[in-house]
């Protein structure tokens, strides 16, 4: 028996509790509020042999019916100012914190550097696992460190940003999926603030007289907002593929073919293709399968269209793939994880 007793959920629906707000359950639940009880947590599942999944948000993943074990929903609270230097202020902040409250507490306190990431639904403890970006930045260029629970080891574990290998739209944990639960994660904000403004709708701020954090997040929140359905109203798991990073012969061959395809050099000599573009030419915008359906407003977007399931979605992502694959000849892949 576990040293503290948990207070388990019984058939604990998830409905409510994912983005593309589809019909599930998970044999037990427990919303763990208080970071000391995941090794708690993990005994019991071991005791009851069953497996455990960590859900935080909700907003990048594509929940089965059931599932027969714990599904764990991390609600941890608190964000702080750890340290403040000539060039930097170190904010933290607890995995169950909501992303987009992050980032309007710390443009709240005059402080830049995630402000593009604005609007992005998720936790403080997803964004670090899939290294979110948007408009030109991503958590990778204002990382610090992060605490993790290692369910191996069953020992908390510092990761700092050499550790987190990140890549774009990866990390180490997408790799050792399931090990790793991000407990907190620290980021070092720059001062002073110099704003990123590169991204196509950011541009024309740069003559904006006095322009601060604010601004640039609440200019991000309207292109969000005008371009990607509201998952609140249409439910959605936001861009629903990856960018393809493709060699640069497979490129050039690309280009060649359709001399219109966007296509964006990358530092290590790839280069990256629009999902979205790929999506849209090949006639799938609007396009609907049963249940399930890509957006009308943005082709990278798959929605629910009522009543979806799991076996909806994935059978909807794979048409997409093997239409885009026999049209351009490329491969995608899902951003959101089927679990």
């Amino acid at each position: 028996m576990s040293e503290k007793a948990l207070r388990l959920i019984p058939d604990f629906d998830l409905t409510s509790r994912n983005t593309l707000a589809l019909g599930a359950t998970s044999r037990l639940g427990y919303v763990l509020e208080d970071a000391d009880d995941l090794a708690d947590l993990f005994a019991e599942a071991r005791r009851l042999d069953m497996p455990m999944r960590i859900l935080g948000g909700g907003s990048n993943v594509v929940l089965s019916g059931s599932f027969d074990g714990i599904t764990a929903l991390i609600a941890t609270k608190g964000k702080s100012v750890v340290r403040e230097t000539v060039d930097h202020v170190l904010v933290e902040a607890q995995a169950g914190e909501n992303w987009n409250d992050l980032v309007a507490w710390t443009v709240a306190q005059g402080l830049g550097g995630i402000e593009n990431l604005a609007s992005i639904p998720g936790t403080v403890g997803a964004a670090p696992v899939q290294n979110i970006g948007a408009y030109g930045a991503e958590i990778a260029d204002v990382f610090e460190s992060l605490v993790a629970f290692d369910s191996q080891t069953q020992a908390l574990v510092t990761f700092t940003a050499a550790d987190c290998a990140f890549a774009y739209r990866d990390s180490i944990f997408k790799h050792h999926p399931g090990r790793y639960v991000v407990l907190s994660m620290r980021l070092r904000l720059p001062l002073p603030w110099h704003p990123n403004l590169r991204f196509a709708g950011l541009t024309d701020l740069a003559d904006v007289a006095g322009l601060t954090p604010a601004m640039v997040m609440e200019r991000v929140a309207d292109i969000r907002a005008s371009k990607l359905p509201d998952w609140r109203v249409t439910p959605n798991a936001g861009s629903f593929f990856q960018n393809p990073i493709v060699s640069q012969a497979e490129a050039a061959a690309l280009v060649a073919a359709v001399p219109q395809a966007p296509n964006f050099a990358q530092p290590d000599g790839r280069v990256k293709l629009s999902a979205g573009w790929l999506i849209e030419q090949s006639g799938l915008k609007g396009f609907r399968m049963e249940r399930a359906g890509v957006s009308e407003r943005h082709a990278l977007v798959v929605i629910n269209l009522g009543g979806a399931t799991a076996e909806d979605i994935a059978a909807l992502a794979g048409h997409i793939k093997a239409t885009v694959l026999h049209r351009f000849g490329v491969h995608l892949h899902e951003e959101p994880v089927f679990c």
